[in-house]
């Protein structure tokens, strides 16, 4: 069971929300948080922060390995810079049924949203995955469009996780350090649909974050949403220095495939890029 407290969970989701908004990531309603907890609604005294219940709510698909576990995920059209002002208006929670095709839903009376992000499909299915895969007792997911990475994705000639990969990590030595199975990238796939959902399961399996091309990313993490986004800024850094670096011509080297090896070498990454 997570020992992070409910209070701690919600101001990280804040946090972890205003931070994607300075990075320019999550326009308007664009964007959305879950979290994934090995704990029930009294362990986490749900009814605190969100006293409205209701028994038996249909979830988008069946989560069978969260039976008991609590989710708590942004609702649709909410703003992410809004969840730390206002956790209770933004955020809503469900415990899972046994079997995982419903959950209990709790919410607050001043909830600025009528259902849950419309990507809680693709949420439920990345945190039933890794709970059945590996046990995982906590995970933060989080959706956003960063723009850099998201321009790099209309490229056709980058469009695929080999050359992507390369592109971004040739910046920054550290880059490699911090996400050493680099990015894994998607084609185009309708926002919402089974297909994105079915596919972005498979690559969070192997990778930490995967970009959904011409739209945005998804990453994961066992540690709490803050360490998500810390992900997403080293992702969007490499990004923003290649963008740059066409604009500029492509006169810059960027860091060899020499040096990062040996960048993986010294650092003891586990790694097959380089």
């Amino acid at each position: 069971m997570t020992t992070m407290p409910l209070s701690e969970i919600l101001a990280q989701m804040g946090a972890a929300g205003r931070r994607l908004d300075h990075m320019g990531a999550v326009e308007a309603g664009a964007g959305n948080i879950s979290v994934s907890i090995n704990a029930t609604a009294e362990q986490l005294a749900l009814t605190d922060r969100f006293p409205q219940v209701a028994p038996g709510t249909e979830l988008p698909l069946p989560a069978p390995a969260l039976a008991g576990r609590t989710v708590l995920v942004t609702g649709s059209g909410c703003r992410l810079r809004d969840v730390a002002a206002s956790p209770e208006a933004n955020v809503s929670a469900f415990v899972v049924d046994e079997g995982g095709v419903t959950g209990t839903w709790y919410t607050h009376p001043d909830r600025a949203y009528v259902r849950p992000t419309s990507e809680f499909n693709s949420h439920l299915a990345v945190h039933n995955d890794q709970v059945a895969q590996r046990g995982v007792d906590f995970q933060a997911v989080i959706h956003a469009q960063p723009p850099y990475l998201v321009q790099l994705s209309h490229i056709k000639d980058i469009r695929n996780t080999a050359d992507f990969n390369r592109r971004i990590l040739r910046w920054e030595p550290e880059t490699i350090v911090q996400l050493p199975q680099g990015i894994e990238v998607l084609d185009f796939m309708v926002p919402g649909s089974a297909t994105l959902m079915e596919n972005n399961v498979r690559a969070l399996r192997d990778h930490v974050i995967v970009l959904w091309s011409k739209h945005g990313i998804m990453v994961r993490s066992d540690v709490a949403p803050l360490a998500a986004v810390d992900k997403v800024e080293y992702a969007e850094t490499g990004a923003m220095y290649e963008v740059r670096n066409i604009m500029a011509g492509g006169l810059g080297e960027g860091v060899t495939d020499a040096e990062l090896h040996a960048v993986v070498e010294a650092f003891n990454v586990d790694t097959d890029l380089f």
